[in-house]
């Protein structure tokens, strides 16, 4: 914008507020002090900085269904005071908002005043978090109001710092592959949960308790990484409240598959097909023509071709068999699987989650 545009549009501006426009000389003056504001300026670093941050996404679970039941008011209302709340304990442990993405935030922590480590406040500000969506939850229930859950993803590692963009538009943002991996955490973390990273657990296991670590699957990643869920803090004697503590990542779907039952040790020859509805780490519920017998044991085949592979070797037991619109809805529960079987589901399930979180 040159000097000319810029002096016009404070002509304006002070003539609407005051009813006249500056004098020429006052103009000359105002010119001359944004000629020299601009000269004094120093010049724009458009470099990245490579520096090293902890990463928090947290994303609201339940939100769908008040958007769907209720008027945009409330759908707003309801919005705005989760985030207000995620804002204030963001804030609270010297973290930074870096964006907001729908009904998600990302936040990020450096070193601080307090001297405090980043790896440290992130943990403390997550499980604070979830603290606090309960107290939110118990107003929602006087309102009449679903529940909300936060989903949480935290990694630390090095990223960039810098600013997006052009004079017509800019952001300050953080990107990087750790960034993407945060996101990817937090896009597998059921609801009321709370997931680290081993760089993350690591700099601060001494502050938090966790569950026991184990692999998952992330977009971008050859080889699988390790995350542990946070339960508490005992220092402070402060825990996550938990939820949907028995349930394993599950994802729907409509997959065809073959199964043969299994008598006394003996696969019966006769082949029936079925549907897989829903597809988990450690079981399925599927979909079939005939009714299975509670506790039946099964051989189990499927094609999972999104993975690149072909499971003929996973056998399991019937817990479930209800009466379905089409057959019937039977519950499986996986009690023999080789380790490349098992690894393929729940590469597929993980790529599923986070496909639907996307969307």
């Amino acid at each position: 914008m040159d000097l000319r545009h810029t002096v016009d549009r404070i002509q304006s501006l002070v003539s609407a507020e005051t009813g006249q426009r500056l004098g020429s000389n006052a103009e000359d003056t105002l010119s001359q002090l944004l000629r020299k504001a601009a000269n004094d300026a120093p010049p724009r670093d458009d470099r990245f900085t490579a520096r090293e941050l902890t990463i928090l996404f947290a994303d609201l679970r339940g939100f769908m269904a008040i958007s769907n039941r209720y008027p945009p008011e409330t759908v707003l209302q309801v919005l705005n005071r989760c985030l207000v709340t995620m804002i204030d304990v963001v804030f609270a442990h010297e973290g930074m908002i870096d964006k907001f993405m729908g009904d998600s935030i990302m936040a990020h922590f450096s070193e601080s005043a307090s001297g405090k480590a980043p790896e440290q406040r992130a943990v403390l500000c997550a499980l604070e978090l979830q603290l606090a969506m309960d107290a939110l939850n118990a107003e929602h229930q006087k309102s009449g109001l679903p529940e909300l859950f936060l989903g949480i993803g935290i990694n630390t590692g090095s990223v960039l710092v810098g600013t997006l963009g052009s004079e017509r538009y800019q952001t300050h943002t953080v990107i990087g592959e750790e960034v993407n991996i945060a996101a990817r955490i937090e896009a597998l973390s059921l609801r009321g949960q709370v997931l680290l990273s081993e760089t993350t657990y690591q700099r601060c296991s001494t502050l938090a308790k966790t569950g026991e670590p184990f692999s998952v699957h992330v977009k971008g990643k050859a080889e699988p990484i390790v995350v542990r869920e946070l339960l508490e803090i005992p220092s402070l004697n402060r825990a996550v409240p938990r939820r949907d503590i028995r349930k394993s990542p599950r994802v729907n779907v409509a997959i065809g598959f073959s199964y043969q039952v299994v008598h006394a040790d003996v696969t019966v020859p006769q082949v029936h097909k079925g549907v897989i509805r829903v597809l988990g780490y450690h079981g399925l519920l599927a979909e079939t023509k005939e009714p299975l017998h509670l506790s039946a044991e099964m051989k189990i085949r499927v094609d999972l071709p999104l993975v690149n592979h072909r499971a003929s070797d996973v056998y399991g037991r019937v817990k479930k068999c209800s009466q379905a619109e089409q057959g019937f809805h039977c519950g499986i529960e996986f009690t023999a699987i080789t380790s490349k079987t098992r690894s393929s589901i729940e590469l597929l399930v993980q790529l599923l989650m986070q496909v639907m979180e996307s969307e």
